[in-house]
């Protein structure tokens, strides 16, 4: 059987192009209505034309691109309803200080999945019984000193800053200095009815010492981010979640990885490994599910009843969960995590009886109780190895 060819796409944009000028809640508060859109950004009575800040542009010369002349102008014709379809025409330069700490801290929204039937799989029968809920725990604090690959993913969507999480790994083209970010594919590319997210941006060590999200008001950014905000210069997702990848996770949901490449968005010189001081190593050849005695979930979980602004853990025995008879057999374990822990790494013992990210989270059900992650196989790997090669 012909092996599955990794997607690769350049993220994102003169992104900020189509960002909200509105990126949280009503009045920076958690939990307000206010559902921030592109378009916040257009001139009264403008329906499909941009127009772009002065400042901004400049900000965009000095990466070279003038957005006068980029394409004929033809950026002036962007659609809102393009936008995300159209992300190979797109480039990421580092808009800095974009990611501030109040934009960080009133990004509460997650994307799409994960929603999904609390049976699904049961008729499979590959699929093990339902686990019972594990109360998620606050992860310890200081993050760098307990869960120093950790971190959590900010990026901006069509309904405003949205947020997940992931996890350092390290790079076999670059041993002890690594720039790679593991991640859910839900969390670049939006699957089948979509396309890619805009801003990525990973910060490590988020809010380090654990604040409250009213603690964190007015926290200055070296608190929020200590060890600084790594943009997405290159990501990659399988193509079974861009092609099949839906609202609940769909067909595409046992391919649902992606693996980021970042770069410091102020200065130059050690990687991001380096930089945390901690990179885990990605476990292609895991066991089968039923044979992995524990898995840790950690993420920055952002749906009621969290904030958004802590990490939590999850750890159980792994279960089987088969969405469809065809597709790979994903781990499941039970968790009360919710919307914006996705992406998030899980750890298991690997086969040299070190840590080692062996899956991340995928989907869940509407009431939680149970995530579920994808076991990687040969597309993950390719996904893994492709964004290393490209920067050997």
């Amino acid at each position: 059987m012909r092996p599955n060819r990794p997607v690769t796409a350049t993220l994102c944009a003169a992104a900020l192009l189509l960002t909200a000028s509105a990126c949280g809640p009503g009045d920076g508060e958690a939990g307000g209505d206010a559902k921030p859109t592109v378009a916040a950004s257009l001139p009264s009575g403008a329906t499909d034309g941009i127009t772009i800040p002065d400042d901004i542009k400049e900000k965009l010369k000095q990466h070279g691109i003038d957005m006068e002349k980029w394409k004929g102008g033809a950026w002036k014709n962007w659609k809102r309803e393009d936008w995300l379809r159209e992300a190979g025409d797109y480039i990421n330069p580092i808009i800095e200080g974009l990611w501030d700490p109040d934009r960080m801290r009133d990004a509460d929204k997650t994307p799409q999945p994960p929603a999904v039937d609390p049976d699904a799989g049961k008729d499979q029968g590959v699929t093990d019984p339902t686990p019972a809920p594990v109360a998620a725990k606050q992860a310890a604090a200081p993050y760098h000193a307990n869960v120093p690959a950790s971190g959590k993913v900010f990026f901006d969507g069509p309904e405003g800053s949205m947020v997940c999480s992931a996890t350092v790994v390290k790079d076999p083209a670059h041993p002890g200095k690594s720039n790679l970010v593991w991640t859910a594919g839900h969390c670049v590319h939006a699957g089948k009815a979509g396309g890619w997210y805009r801003n990525i941006a990973f910060v490590p060590s988020y809010n380090n010492v654990g604040k409250t999200a009213p603690e964190l008001k007015g926290a200055p950014r070296d608190q929020v981010a200590p060890y600084g905000v790594w943009w997405s210069d290159w990501a990659q997702t399988s193509d079974q979640w861009i092609a099949t990848g839906g609202p609940t996770g769909g067909a595409g949901a046992p391919y649902d990885f992606a693996v980021l490449h970042v770069t410091p968005e102020k200065g130059a010189g050690k990687s991001l490994e380096e930089t945390v001081g901690s990179a885990l190593p990605v476990e292609f050849a895991a066991p089968a599910v039923q044979k992995v005695a524990s898995i840790t979930a950690t993420g920055y979980p952002a749906a009621a009843p969290f904030d958004g602004q802590r990490a939590f853990q999850c750890t159980d025995k792994p279960g089987r969960l088969s969405l469809t008879a065809a597709a790979p057999v994903m781990y499941r374990i039970g968790c009360t995590m919710t919307g914006g822990s996705s992406g998030g790494g899980w750890i298991a013992t690997g086969s040299d009886g070190k840590p080692a990210l062996v899956s991340n989270t995928s989907i869940g059900p509407a009431k939680a109780g149970w995530l579920a992650g994808p076991h990687l196989g040969p597309e993950a790997k390719g996904v893994y190895t492709a964004v290393s090669n490209k920067f050997k």
